[in-house]
């Protein structure tokens, strides 16, 4: 899941790796998609063939230090949090990432507002 996902990618930065592979999902893959689009990573792509797929994921620097500085996650397995688009505020001042699953499929949180949907709260990153 997106959990094991962003606390691989936030663990390899702190040690400085250049690439981590994970396996393959297609709600990751919807994740790295949008932290491709906003810069948090390099590039990612997918590698091998079922069951054995992998994700290897190019992370990203800036000045030797990792771009992802901080993660909360907002929806667990035992506690989904729902919004609708009127709460979906910025991250951060606007420096943050809100992530949200949508009808719509896994969009950012300015995104959704955008569309004027709501849905639930994945994470917010930094």
């Amino acid at each position: 899941m997106y959990i094991d996902l962003l606390t691989r990618l936030k663990n390899a930065q702190a040690v400085k790796k250049e690439n981590i592979k994970i396996p393959y999902s297609k709600m990751d893959e919807a994740v790295l998609q949008i932290l491709r689009e906003r810069h948090y990573v390099e590039d990612f792509e997918k590698r091998g063939r079922m069951p054995k797929r992998v994700l290897d994921i190019k992370l990203r620097y800036d000045n030797g230090v990792g771009v992802i500085q901080g993660v909360k996650f907002l929806s667990t397995p035992s506690r989904r949090l729902f919004a609708g688009v009127r709460e979906l505020k910025p991250v951060k001042h606007g420096y943050g990432l809100l992530v949200v699953s949508t009808p719509k499929g896994v969009i950012a949180g300015d995104a959704a507002r955008r569309f004027k949907v709501g849905g639930q709260l994945l994470f917010e990153i930094w």
